[in-house]
């Protein structure tokens, strides 16, 4: 039976250690290590309590992982699962770091270099002024709305503007617009109210303004709720991204007669190239219910690649350290269920594509390493690698030719 590879990319959870972080502002970042020295010194405590655990993760080598990016040796995380006895074992699993080339620390650059291409432009960023946005590109989406005038115009991490500007939305009717240190236009607006597929069709409109414009995303972000109940998030997330500019890991895989899936956000990243189909959720939960299924059905040499976003969204960029390790935790235990139910010849790859240190200034990604943790073929350091190898690896695992610049890895 054809071998199947899971790549599990976990949104943000970096490692430190990137050789270019102060070229970013992000020196000394690093979203795992600085995690679990909170947990350890009894600053992570809502929700949760005592040292980071994650010994599955662990297990597989992420311990040693984020001491080859870092050189932060980080307390806890508890190795005690997949043959382990304790911390200072060694992993049952191949392990390393890798460092990206693109320059950028967003979504679109760390998916794509994950599966074996580079972005060869410089993406645009908005000046962080108030406003952000220059006066053409506000009249544009007023005349696309049907409104007077938009709210936000600014830096700003999501689910704070909503909470700030939502009631207004209701009244004026305004959408909210508002963009990061990634390169995105992205516009909230409440469901009912505004209207879902008006939304969608108001970003979909602009998507081709933009992307001319090197901007890589517009995103849909809808929610529901009320000014005096609050406002939430739905699941109904949309993004209309720059198409990848070559063949990727998911294009390899397709040609070569495997079948894709792309779990959470992975089909809009890459503008549904490469992609045969798209499994959706309202939340990070949701997604692992998928993963679970494909688990027990995806097709023998298929790729199956997800993006587990909620470490970004709900707790990176609210800078929660707390949620954040929670998060982690509740990954690391449904995993080892995951990985129980894997056949043989199965490989799974688990890494990131950027970090976003909770403990860090500000609200934005930092610029890190990221781990790699592989379950499937034997144990031993892999070592330090670029993010393209991740993609070599996988496409030589299912023996698909590999098109992009990267080595495989794998014994």
């Amino acid at each position: 039976m054809r071998p199947r590879a899971f790549l599990i990319v976990l949104d943000s959870v970096g490692c430190g250690g990137a050789p270019d972080a102060a070229d970013f502002g992000d020196a000394g970042a690093n979203t795992l290590g600085h995690i679990a020295v909170a947990c350890a010194e009894g600053r992570a405590e809502d929700g949760r309590s005592g040292p980071l655990h994650l010994p599955t993760l662990d297990a597989l080598g992420l311990g040693r992982a984020i001491e080859l990016a870092s050189g932060l040796r980080a307390p806890g995380l508890g190795a005690k699962g997949a043959g382990a006895k304790g911390p200072g074992t060694e992993p049952q699993g191949l392990w390393g770091a890798a460092t990206e080339v693109s320059r950028g620390k967003d979504t679109p650059s760390g998916h794509w270099e994950l599966a074996g291409v580079p972005v060869p432009w410089d993406w645009h960023y908005f000046p962080r002024t108030v406003p952000a946005f220059a006066p053409e590109l506000v009249r544009r989406v007023c005349e696309l709305a049907g409104t007077e005038g938009i709210l936000g115009n600014c830096h700003a991490a999501g689910i704070p503007i909503m909470h700030e500007l939502g009631a207004e939305h209701l009244r004026s009717g305004w959408p909210i617009c508002y963009t990061s240190a990634d390169s995105v236009f992205q516009i909230a607006a409440h469901e009912e109210a505004f209207g879902l597929e008006r939304l969608y069709r108001l970003c979909a409109d602009l998507a081709p303004l933009l992307h001319y414009m090197r901007v890589g995303r517009v995103i849909a972000r809808p929610f529901v709720g009320s000014g005096s109940e609050g406002f939430t998030r739905t699941g109904n997330r949309r993004d209309h991204a720059v198409a990848p500019p070559a063949p990727t890991l998911c294009d390899w895989v397709q040609r070569a007669g495997g079948t894709v899936h792309a779990v959470g956000k992975v089909g809009d990243i890459f503008s549904g190239r490469g992609i045969d189909k798209v499994h959706k959720g309202r939340d990070d939960v949701s997604l692992l219910e998928h993963m679970d299924r494909l688990a027990a059905g995806a097709e023998p040499g298929s790729l199956t690649f997800c993006n587990l976003v909620e470490f970004d969204s709900h707790y990176g960029h609210t800078r929660d350290v707390s949620g954040y390790a929670r998060a982690l935790e509740r990954f690391d235990a449904w995993l080892a269920g995951f990985l129980g139910h894997l056949r043989p010849g199965d490989l799974a790859v688990i890494t990131a594509d950027h970090g976003n240190d909770p403990t860090a200034p500000g609200t934005d990604h930092t610029r890190e390493r990221v781990p790699v943790l592989v379950h499937g073929r034997g144990a031993g350091k892999i070592g330090h690698c670029g993010f393209v190898d991740v993609a070599a690896s996988v496409a030589a695992h299912l023996g698909v030719p590999a098109q992009g610049p990267g080595r495989s890895f794998l014994p």
